[in-house]
């Protein structure tokens, strides 16, 4: 019996998505619930599971093709197995049995990195191993047939070795195999060098097709730039008072709560404590109504090799800081392996962004539709301050905050971000709310 496999639902107001990656192939044998093929949707990747137990039949829609909700994209039959059905021959002739019996176990014990130069690389593992420059051959295959997956790829990533060439040359490069015309026409880019770096003196340039998370990204950027009238003010922080706190109690949280206690709750629930006191900026504007929140859904930017995504903490001001840090951590993970729900970057009422954690000094951040504000956070930098008429040296970084003056007047925008300033100096503030 053959059952059509077909792209689910799709979040509303999202009509397409784009394949990424099939895990099987025409004539593998699957398992009920084994995930079967990833689509990519401009905010999430969604996993479509095998619907029963049996064999992949036809592929309808390839790697890279845009599908829409309920489209069929294969064929599963429940009755074949793996030797008789899909696309693969019934059965074989005496000498064909021989040959490939003889051929398997070369096949099985071949170079890694024949397979995995081969053009048979997925779109979306292709696109990883370009954008970080990595070395295909370095990278340990575990795919059908010691084809590549992109787990195999950030797997490597994990692991440190994300050297982009070779740590020595082989002998005798081995003969890339075969390419398809077809496939190498629509990928329409120059292979790497073998050392993995451009010859002296060339001007190589390669298209690569945007994904959809990086035009949704484009799109809302263009949006908030368009449509707000967006302002940004400055301040900064002396971290040494949550430093010192962090620093005195982090052993002690970690025993009691199993998790370690980072800066970003303390900014999150100081946060919170600002919004209460000035609540256009957790304001938003609907036509030409203000929608005035009576909770803090706060908004974490979290970076991910397929771009910035943006999973909302609800009702933030009723978590604690053990709460909020196991949370972040669980987005940060299940954001990097694409499996946050559309419900978890949907809303949100504020958000937060730490450049920071890359180096970033100082930066102007852009907000996040239809939200009227967003906090940057910078990298803590020891240097000389003013008090009480002497100079000292203090831990400090740079606060920015950019809001929607249509909503927001600048003795708000200003208050506010003094008000989290004073907050995160004096954290005492946090429990007696003051």
């Amino acid at each position: 019996m053959s059952i059509e496999i077909k792209v689910p639902p799709l979040p509303e107001s999202v009509s397409e998505a784009t394949v990424v990656t099939w895990h099987k192939q025409s004539g593998d044998a699957v398992s009920r619930d084994e995930n079967l093929v990833d689509i990519e949707t401009d905010k999430v990747v969604l996993e479509v599971p095998a619907p029963a137990d049996g064999v992949l039949g036809e592929i309808k829609a390839g790697e890279g093709d845009t599908v829409t909700a309920d489209q069929v994209i294969g064929t599963l039959d429940e009755q074949a197995t793996a030797s008789g059905g899909g696309d693969k021959p019934a059965a074989a002739s005496g000498g064909e049995q021989k040959q490939q019996a003889e051929a398997e176990p070369a096949k099985a014990q071949g170079d890694r990195s024949q397979a995995a130069e081969d053009a048979e690389l997925s779109p979306a593992v292709r696109r990883l191993v370009d954008e970080h420059q990595l070395d295909p051959r370095a990278i340990e295959a575990t795919g059908p047939g010691g084809r590549i997956t992109k787990e195999d790829v950030l797997r490597h990533m994990e692991s440190g070795s994300s050297d982009s060439g070779p740590t020595a040359e082989p002998s005798q490069p081995p003969t890339p195999p075969a390419r398809d015309q077809s496939r190498e026409a629509r990928e329409a880019q120059p292979e790497p060098a073998l050392g993995g770096a451009p010859a002296a003196g060339d001007r190589t340039e390669r298209r690569v097709p945007m994904t959809r998370l990086r035009q949704r990204i484009a799109e809302r950027l263009v949006e908030a730039q368009q449509t707000a009238a967006m302002l940004t003010t400055f301040n900064e922080v002396n971290m040494k008072p949550v430093m010192d706190l962090r620093a005195r109690y982090k052993e002690q949280f970690e025993k009691t709560h199993g998790i370690k206690l980072g800066f970003m709750s303390f900014f999150v629930k100081a946060a919170c404590e600002a919004l209460k006191r000035y609540p256009a900026v957790n304001a938003s504007i609907d036509g030409t109504d203000i929608i005035y929140h009576g909770y803090q859904d706060i908004g974490i930017a979290v970076s991910t090799d397929r771009g910035l995504v943006v999973p909302v903490l609800r009702n933030a001001e009723n978590q604690g800081f053990a709460e909020i840090e196991s949370n972040i951590i669980d987005f940060g993970k299940r954001a990097r392996d694409g499996k946050l729900s559309m419900d978890e970057l949907t809303g949100g009422t504020f958000s937060i962004t730490n450049g920071g954690i890359f180096g970033s000094l100082l930066s102007t951040p852009i907000l996040n539709p239809p939200q009227s504000g967003i906090l940057g956070m910078h990298k803590t930098q020891e240097r000389p301050v003013v008090e009480n008429g002497e100079i000292v040296i203090r831990p400090m970084m740079y606060l920015a905050l950019s809001y929607d003056h249509r909503i927001i007047d600048g003795k708000e925008a200003v208050s506010f971000l003094v008000a989290l300033k004073e907050i995160i100096e004096d954290p005492a503030r946090l429990l007696l709310e003051v």
